[in-house]
């Protein structure tokens, strides 16, 4: 990482410290996990953009990747990391690869990621940007998230990186007693807000909401295989 890229990287963790600090009394923190603001210095978010959008690598707000989908603004992806309360040897399901930032975040932080991405562009770019870049413990696979991948279940931790209308059933399913899904939950482009649903340890369900937030919708069914990313280039 050049000088650019490493004083980029610090404005953006200042600027996630911030929203903590602006957010305090809805997140109920007043600074996040030490682990988990680690995990976001070591992963180079511009990595995880096409190449004509790394401008917007280090600012926080969301950025494009094709397709009509978003990588996270990072204060979101950090935030949603902590409310996971990860430990080193969980298993986790990410719903919604897209880029793959979220999910090489989490690789720092458990033993395997599984990632699910409904976009089949967007999972065999991500797949290969990960390899690529050294993150051996995440899988990809293209597939509908809202069906969760039961092969791998139960999970130590389920995020969901897309507003879906409810949550999805499955996952819940898929959620092993004690373990959180992190999800925001809301119609498109209208109210939506992120949640926390832990399955205590005798399988009851408890459900907390965080703060009000805005993400793409989740997509399910198999109708948007789409090859072709708009002309975004990556190297």
């Amino acid at each position: 990482m050049n000088a650019q890229q490493m004083n980029g990287q610090q404005r953006m963790l200042n600027d996630i410290e911030m929203e903590v600090t602006l957010t305090r009394h809805m997140i109920g923190k007043e600074a996040l996990d030490d682990k988990v603001m680690t995990a976001i210095k070591q992963v180079p978010r511009d990595k995880f953009l096409p190449t004509n959008f790394r401008y917007l690598a280090y600012a926080n707000g969301p950025a494009p990747i094709g397709l009509g989908q978003t990588i996270s603004q990072p204060y979101m992806v950090a935030l949603m990391t902590d409310l996971l309360n990860t430990k080193p040897g969980d298993s986790v399901l990410e719903v919604g690869t897209g880029s793959g930032y979220q999910a090489a975040i989490l690789s720092k932080l458990v033993a395997q990621v599984y990632s699910l991405e409904i976009l089949e562009a967007l999972s065999d770019k991500a797949s290969r940007r990960l390899k690529r870049l050294g993150y051996r413990n995440v899988t990809v696979q293209h597939g509908d998230g809202s069906r969760g991948w039961p092969e791998h279940a139960p999970y130590d931790g389920i995020i969901v990186t897309a507003a879906a209308p409810d949550i999805p059933h499955a996952l819940i399913e898929q959620l092993r007693p004690g373990a959180r899904l992190v999800i925001p939950v809301g119609l498109p482009y209208s109210y939506q807000e992120l949640r926390v649903l832990e399955k205590t340890a005798d399988g009851k369900i408890e459900t907390r909401h965080i703060l009000d937030v805005s993400f793409v919708p989740l997509v399910s069914g198999d109708g948007m295989k789409i090859n072709d990313l708009a002309g975004l280039t990556d190297d």
